[in-house]
Formats: C-alpha cells, sequence, structure tokens
C-alpha cells in the first residue's frame, strides 16, 4: 500500500517536532533528519507526478 502525500506530511511534521524538542540526541536526530530528507524528495516526486497528469489533462480538453 502506497502511502498518500498527506500521510508523508504528516511523517515529516513528526520528525520536525521531535528534532525540535530539545530532548534528541545528536545521533538520533541525525537518523530522523536523514528519514525527513527521504520523505522530502518523496512527497518532491509525487507533487512532480501530479503536476505532470494535471497538465497532461489540461491539454486533453
Amino acid at each position: 500500500m502506497t502511502e498518500t502525500y498527506e500521510a508523508k506530511i504528516e511523517q515529516l511534521k513528526k520528525i520536525i517536532e521531535k528534532i525540535e524538542d530539545g530532548n534528541t540526541g545528536l545521533d538520533e536526530s541525525m537518523k530522523l533528519y536523514e528519514q525527513g530528507a527521504a520523505l522530502v524528495k518523496q512527497c518532491e516526486s509525487m507533487l512532480a507526478e501530479a503536476e505532470v497528469k494535471i497538465t497532461t489533462l489540461s491539454r486533453d480538453k
């Protein structure tokens, strides 16, 4: 099952909150940052795909 864009954004928000809470150590913060960076790339890819679909649909009219 593929996660939705919205679900990925929620994961990013949780990661940001955890990094910023002041209770997360450096090692864990680095791991969270890496996870967040991967999620950002996935979200960017999803947005690019949506843009292509919208452009294609607009041209078909």
